[in-house]
């Protein structure tokens, strides 16, 4: 009996330690696949860092960002989906190191191809004044136009004439005014037609609704589905609230202005600065539109 009992001792205490042991082990891989990961974490690191190596621009991402204008369309092409990725350059247009600033070109029917306006600057017109006061940009870096084509003409006398055609010719932008107002609007171009000298032209185009007519607005009125009038109002004064049931989704008017830095005969590359005055959102209608100026550089490919 006592050599069973000894028996017995020694089984639960060979039981406690190979349970301890267990225990030890069930708590070490969680630790051995943190490891891992951190490790995995870590090697996925040094290819972004090795990937980001391509130019100054691409040493990070913050800096990526902000350095990310000094790339030409050649440096762009170069790079690779993951080189991009997250970095902000898909929301930049080339820039044209090498060019002509005598601004020369041969008289002709020219296709513009490539065509990017990149915003650096959105002001507000204050109410009540001639002023145009800086904001805060709430979109994310989506607000660049790109890929757009068209026809660009130029004359004997030096006359050029720009025509847009298709290509992501608008971009869903909103700011925000000092007070903490937000102020949504369309960023486009579409319809442009601009006539000048090579060294500077302008033109009008159209500013499509922020909203189309099927959107509903809180209360289920909409353009063309959706409520006539407000529930539980149909025999309020209808000429008060007609701004608010009779949605509106016209086209309004913005203009542009384009002025050339350079051109390469060589490449067809030509670039510059523009500026930009358009109406803003007016929420199907119901409020009056704020003029939204908005400058950067442009870019594009003549053939």
């Amino acid at each position: 009996a006592l050599r069973t009992r000894v028996q017995a001792k020694g089984t639960t205490t060979a039981m406690a330690a190979a349970m301890k042991s267990a225990g030890r082990a069930r708590a070490a891989a969680p630790a051995a696949a943190l490891r891992t990961r951190v490790q995995a974490k870590a090697s996925l690191k040094d290819v972004v860092q090795k990937a980001g190596q391509f130019g100054a621009a691409l040493a990070a991402s913050a800096a990526v960002a902000s350095s990310a204008h000094a790339l030409t369309f050649k440096e762009q092409q170069a790079l690779t989906y993951l080189q991009i990725k997250g970095t902000g350059l898909a929301n930049t247009c080339p820039v044209l190191e090498e060019g002509d600033s005598g601004l020369n070109l041969k008289s002709g029917d020219y296709q513009l191809e490539k065509f990017c306006l990149e915003p650096t600057s959105f002001t507000v017109k204050e109410e009540g004044s001639s002023d145009f006061v800086k904001t805060k940009l709430m979109t994310r870096l989506t607000y660049t136009l790109d890929e757009i084509s068209g026809k660009f003409k130029v004359s004997g006398g030096g006359d050029v004439e720009l025509v847009e055609e298709d290509g992501i010719d608008y971009a869903a932008t909103t700011v925000q005014l000092p007070g903490g107002e937000r102020v949504p609007f369309l960023f486009t171009v579409k319809d442009l037609v601009a006539k000048g000298k090579l060294g500077q032209f302008g033109g009008d185009f159209n500013v499509p609704s922020y909203r189309g007519s099927s959107f509903l607005d809180p209360k289920g009125r909409g353009g063309s589905t959706g409520y006539d009038a407000a529930m539980a109002l149909p025999a309020a004064d209808q000429e008060e609230l007609e701004n608010e049931n009779v949605k509106s989704t016209a086209v309004l008017k913005g203009s542009i202005v384009f002025s050339t830095a350079k051109v390469n005969n060589e490449t067809g590359e030509i670039a510059g600065v523009f500026e930009s005055i358009q109406p803003s959102d007016t929420d199907l209608g119901s409020k009056a539109p704020k003029d939204i100026r908005i400058t950067g550089i442009w870019y594009g490919q003549l053939s």
